[in-house]
């Protein structure tokens, strides 16, 4: 755990070392609190709920999370710093995790500073708070979700902008696998269980839940074994690039 830690320190430092960190952290709460107000309808709905604000979520983590992951191994590969990562006294899954609990924290951060929005719906009216810390909760662990995508994708190129196509194509299509659009087509040529399966891995089908107030074992299930199963495959690219 200290190995751990002594990574995602030195990594969590590197976000805020330079203008790029604050740039995406104003990037992020900018578009985040304008698209409830002039793609949401907020004023119109006349209701004291972020869920017009959430439904953003996805879609925006589509784009940023990519863009924050996509440093996080193809940088250390293009400036060869990771021959000297992986010469160190720690193991390539301390170090994957180390890097992955930084660049979560980074985005924990951007997300807290969403904070004047709950506290407009609190002033505008009397909102179950409880719902919103919960959909806070669930888009954390989404992010997360997106984030070890983009952590594997980074570690197979040295390339940044591959490694942010890579991650927001994959997570395009964990995204949209939920969709009746991408279901219909399954059917015609898959049996009910794999339409099922299918309609399992969509982001949104398991954020629409969380965002309902309803934080079922399920859900959480889903988030931590995709975490776990994207974070392992990142360990297999490093070590590999390791043995090579």
């Amino acid at each position: 755990m200290h190995n751990v830690l002594a990574v995602a320190g030195r990594e969590l430092r590197g976000y805020f070392a330079t203008p790029v960190g604050y740039v995406f952290i104003v990037i992020f709460v900018a578009i985040a609190g304008a698209l409830p107000f002039y793609a949401g309808a907020f004023f119109e709905r006349r209701e004291a709920t972020l869920e017009n604000f959430f439904v953003f979520h996805p879609w925006l983590y589509l784009l940023l999370v990519p863009a924050v992951a996509m440093r996080l191994w193809a940088e250390e590969r293009k400036t060869g710093t990771i021959e000297l990562l992986l010469t160190l006294p720690i193991s390539p899954t301390q170090a994957t995790i180390g890097k992955f609990l930084a660049a979560w924290a980074f985005i924990a951060v951007a997300l807290a500073l969403t904070f004047p929005m709950w506290i407009t719906v609190n002033v505008l009216g009397q909102p179950d708070n409880g719902v919103i810390a919960a959909s806070y909760f669930g888009s954390l662990l989404m992010a997360g979700a997106f984030l070890a995508i983009g952590s594997c994708m980074s570690a197979l190129t040295k390339n940044q902008v591959v490694a942010f196509i890579l991650a927001a194509a994959v997570c395009f299509l964990w995204t949209m696998s939920g969709l009746d659009l991408v279901l219909d087509w399954v059917r015609r040529i898959a049996p009910a269980g794999v339409v099922d399966f299918v309609a399992g891995l969509s982001f949104l089908e398991h954020f629409d839940a969380v965002t309902k107030g309803v934080l079922s074992l399920r859900d959480l299930v889903f988030f931590a074994t995709t975490i776990a199963f994207w974070l392992f495959a990142t360990v297999v690219a490093v070590d590999a690039r390791r043995g090579a």
